[in-house]
């Protein structure tokens, strides 16, 4: 997500709240600067809201692993013990576990988003290069480049 979105939100934002605000309370006196005013707010808040999203996502991310790995209850654990997966016990169920972990990693938010598609297209799916070059109006070495 870019700061030109960040922005984009936040005067459309700053513009609804004029929109209810200004019919009840009429317009300040200096319009250009509340909205203003407002947006960067709104902006301000969302960015701390993202901040924190994230940072609690990473300590779900390393409670669960450290919980899993030491045993105790993680998220797929229940009083200590294992869950099975969803999909029962064996091969299966751990090849959906690999593959879902492989998904998740090739659509990190960390990736540069030109490159999250073309690498879950590779990486789960398996398709050559080729064709995702072609798929992506792209020569095949810039795609292989990615």
């Amino acid at each position: 997500m870019g700061d030109l979105e960040i922005a984009e939100d936040a005067v459309q934002d700053a513009c609804a709240a004029a929109l209810t605000q200004w019919p009840a309370g009429g317009i300040p006196d200096h319009p250009r600067a509340w909205l203003i005013g407002v947006a960067r707010h709104k902006a301000s808040d969302r960015l701390r809201r993202e901040s924190r999203r994230t940072e609690k996502e990473a300590a779900a991310m390393r409670d669960g692993a450290l919980g899993w790995a030491a045993g105790g209850a993680g998220p797929d654990t229940a009083a200590g013990e294992p869950v099975p997966p969803a999909g029962g016990p064996g091969e299966a169920a751990s090849s959906a576990d690999d593959e879902l972990g492989l998904i998740l990693a090739c659509c990190h938010p960390a990736l540069d988003p030109a490159v999250r598609v073309p690498l879950t297209l590779r990486s789960v799916c398996g398709l050559p290069t080729a064709e995702i070059a072609a798929a992506f109006l792209v020569p095949e070495p810039t795609m292989a480049q990615r």
